[in-house]
């Protein structure tokens, strides 16, 4: 019951941060993008090194 609560009020809270503030949510999503592309590429580096 609270995982669903926590999940709706989440999503809520996603569009409302979107709509209010569009130019702060996008920046807030081009660093968690950012951060995931860093990622990806340590782990190709990784594996690019541990094959060669």
């Amino acid at each position: 019951m609270i995982k669903k609560i926590m999940t709706w009020g989440g999503i809520a809270f996603l569009i409302f941060f979107i709509a209010f503030r569009p130019d702060s949510a996008a920046s807030v999503f081009k660093s968690i993008g950012g951060g995931i592309m860093d990622i990806a590429q340590g782990f190709g580096d990784f594996f690019t090194s541990l094959v060669a």
